[in-house]
């Protein structure tokens, strides 16, 4: 499960106000929640993309801190998906994804990979590079 923080001086209430909807337009029918970090996630068991398997997706609250975005989608072997000539459905999941996250955190791909390895450079529990 990743987790996504949003633009400065954004909240993902404020960006996505209705997460369930959203969910269902991006991903499909919601077919129950799963649990994570104290709080409900949605599920999406057969995603409307035959790329995507599995999605999960939802809102983490942190006490005294901005929500967080949660997602983790299972997608089928690329191999698997173009031999059934699902081509513009493989590329199709990128944009899907990368539209919702953008929706969601305000963040574009570039900015999004960019926090994501500013939080890795900074994690104190990371070990140094021994050489």
């Amino acid at each position: 499960m990743r987790e996504y923080k949003m633009r400065r001086g954004e909240y993902l209430e404020e960006r996505i106000p209705d997460m369930e909807a959203t969910v269902e337009d991006y991903f499909g029918p919601i077919s129950g929640t799963e649990s994570y970090n104290d709080t409900e996630l949605f599920v999406v068991e057969d995603p409307d993309n035959p790329v995507f398997e599995y999605v999960t997706v939802g809102t983490v609250p942190y006490d005294g801190k901005k929500d967080k975005l949660a997602l983790d989608i299972e997608e089928r072997p690329a191999e698997e998906v173009i031999a059934e000539g699902h081509v513009e459905a493989a590329e199709e999941a990128v944009t899907i994804k990368n539209d919702f996250l953008e929706e969601a955190t305000g963040r574009d791909a570039k900015a999004r990979r960019d926090s994501m390895k500013r939080s890795v450079e900074d994690d104190p529990d990371a070990p140094d590079d021994v050489a």
